[in-house]
């Protein structure tokens, strides 16, 4: 039996609680921890668990009868609570983004790897039926190179959503739409596409004036093979249409699934290609169901990986490129210039000083409180089925 902590009651501790409670007969939640411990007991009696409460990570970390971590805390002290427990021997799940700088990234790292324990970083989009078969038809190699992405995060946030206390500030939230919510997207690009060599950026505070950070990002991306990318990270999309494209030499597919494929008339105009769109579809509907999706299958995920000594899907270095790819669209867009990958040890963007030296304060935060409404609404991104 896996004993497991959450750190961090806000909303998306419930995605995690359900998770968890999915697997009655693999793990129980046995604490809950949140520095307004309220709100932690709030949850213990909503779900009617058996865990003790508690209002300082610190509390937990000699216990013995603890052996996972799920963080669900503000970005900004993700790192080092994940490092903690990491040295304490415990093994970690952390919601995205992983951390607000690469520095704090490799710091997780290199304590997981020193502690020996499992490190996980949520991307639960990964274990969606549509996501994870377009990875798989993407790597068949059916629809040839890739010439071009196009990843389409689109939210919508009213403007009290930056009232709460730790968004809408660079030293908090770590950054705005690029961050905390094109992470998603940013990491199935980087999971199924790798790293670029190249990137260009402009950013925008276009309707939340009570807030830091940036509510929209457009980002170009160029690969080493002539591929290139476009990224539109945003919070001011009415109807959250979220996507990701991928142009292939001989068809173009994405999620939510869409086939077409094209072969070239002697006049170099377009005529169908039929036969590859029902070749693509038929291997698209070729996988099985998944048998656990959104956060649930990425808790089987990690339960699996501590049971049986392997590694989870979405590994600390899975997480580490998502920042990089962020990062570099920060840099590019608050210096308006072309930004060269890697980010090295040794660029002042590596370091969360250097990040925030540099942001660009587009408004200054003017509302600060401690819980907004209720939790009724609360979305954490498309079933790509639509």
């Amino acid at each position: 039996m896996i004993r497991v902590a959450i750190i961090g009651t806000g909303n998306i501790s419930a995605a995690h609680i359900n998770a968890y409670l999915a697997f009655p007969e693999r793990c129980k939640i046995v604490a809950m921890c949140d520095i307004y411990p309220e709100k932690a007991k709030e949850k213990v009696e909503q779900y009617h668990l058996d865990a003790e409460v508690v209002d300082a990570h610190e509390k937990l970390l000699e216990r013995e009868d603890i052996d996972l971590i799920s963080i669900c805390t503000p970005p900004f002290c993700h790192a080092q609570i994940a490092i903690n427990f990491l040295n304490a021997g415990k093994n970690v799940i952390v919601e995205k983004p992983m951390a607000a700088s690469l520095e704090e990234c490799d710091q997780m790292i290199a304590a997981a790897k020193e502690s020996g324990k499992t490190f996980a970083v949520i991307a639960q989009n990964r274990f969606k039926d549509p996501v994870m078969r377009l990875k798989s038809v993407l790597d068949s190699g059916k629809i040839g190179r890739v010439l071009h992405a196009q990843v389409d995060s689109f939210w919508w946030r009213g403007h009290c959503y930056y009232d709460l206390w730790w968004r809408g500030l660079w030293e908090k939230e770590g950054g705005g739409c690029t961050l905390n919510h094109a992470v998603h997207h940013i990491d199935m690009l980087g999971w199924m596409l790798g790293k670029p060599t190249k990137i260009q950026a402009l950013l925008s505070n276009a309707a939340h004036d009570n807030a830091e950070v940036e509510d929209i990002s457009i980002a170009a991306l160029q690969y080493p093979n002539g591929t290139v990318a476009q990224i539109t990270s945003s919070v001011i999309h009415h109807g959250e249409e979220q996507q990701v494209i991928f142009q292939g030499e001989k068809a173009r597919i994405s999620a939510p699934w869409k086939v077409y494929a094209s072969t070239s008339r002697d006049n170099g105009f377009p005529e169908e290609n039929t036969g590859l769109e029902k070749e693509l579809e038929e291997y698209y509907n070729s996988f099985p169901e998944l048998q656990y999706t959104g956060h649930e299958g990425e808790i089987d995920n990690v339960l699996t990986a501590i049971e049986t000594g392997g590694q989870p899907l979405i590994t600390g270095e899975s997480g580490r490129l998502t920042i990089e790819l962020i990062t570099a669209i920060y840099k590019a867009g608050f210096e308006q210039r072309t930004v060269e990958l890697p980010i090295t040890k040794e660029d002042d963007y590596y370091t969360v000083q250097g990040i925030q030296k540099n942001a660009i304060h587009f408004y200054e935060k003017t509302t600060s409180v401690v819980e907004l409404g209720s939790a009724q609404g609360f979305t954490v991104g498309s079933d790509y089925k639509k």
